[in-house]
């Protein structure tokens, strides 16, 4: 799991969850929908629980040809890693960050409007001969608990249909009522980082020393560390290097 993955599987896992009327019949119909999107599109979709950290994997054509069991599944994770091996690597993180941009987007639409709203990216993919072939990738959150927290996402992965002049890793967030493309960096990224802490991470980012930031910030140099080793733990990397691009793929230096 990459460490855009692992923040996003905090968020999404560690939200409180409110009793659902009825939880067993609304999770039938949204296996229902997950199993009809797979048959009548050929697609995988995957219906994942997030309450309970639970998968369910419906397998169409595209299935066999990208060389994956075309059996029907259920796994102990909300991550379908059997899937994600086959995503090339850098556009598996531009897919997750994308997500966990959506996840905070989400998070400020009224329940009654969040059904309008989805993710979709074009990424690559190895099929079974070893080649790379452009796969669309969708997530709708289909079900929501009523306090608000996620608690059913639905990811459906076809064929990507491209033009000649597509040849790039592409993805927004789309209102399927009124049509408009949301581009992620125009959106609030996250709040992983504080603004001090972002501040101090622009600075590394050009050379700057710890002793040189404490002065140019007018802080301890003791203060500065702190905020560092914040900034480690909290984008799930070992170095200010990794830090960084981290930072920058979530637009966080704007």
């Amino acid at each position: 799991m990459n460490n855009i993955a692992g923040v996003l599987n905090e968020k999404l896992l560690e939200q409180v969850f409110e009793q659902e009327p009825d939880p067993h019949k609304l999770l039938q119909q949204c296996q229902y929908i997950a199993q009809f999107y797979a048959h009548i599109e050929n697609a995988i979709a995957v219906l994942s629980d997030l309450k309970n950290d639970k998968s369910y994997i419906y397998n169409g054509g595209l299935a066999q040809t990208l060389g994956l069991s075309d059996h029907d599944s259920e796994i102990d994770s909300i991550w379908e890693d059997a899937i994600f091996k086959l995503i090339h690597p850098d556009d598996l993180l531009r897919k997750h960050i994308l997500e966990l941009q959506y996840f905070h987007f989400i998070k400020h639409i009224p329940l009654t409007d969040r059904h309008n709203f989805h993710v979709i990216s074009k990424i690559r993919m190895y099929n079974q001969e070893g080649q790379y072939i452009w796969i669309s990738h969708r997530m709708y959150y289909v079900q929501n608990s009523p306090n608000g927290s996620i608690w059913l996402a639905l990811c459906l992965y076809n064929f990507a249909h491209l033009s000649d002049n597509t040849e790039s890793y592409e993805g927004f967030i789309v209102n399927s009522v009124t049509g408009q493309i949301i581009q992620p960096e125009k959106q609030e990224s996250s709040n992983l980082l504080s603004k001090r802490e972002i501040e101090i991470l622009s600075l590394i980012k050009i050379g700057r020393r710890s002793k040189e930031i404490a002065d140019d910030l007018s802080i301890s140099i003791n203060t500065v560390n702190r905020h560092r080793q914040n900034i480690l733990e909290k984008l799930r990397v070992t170095n200010s290097i990794e830090a960084c691009r981290i930072a920058s793929s979530l637009n966080l230096f704007q």
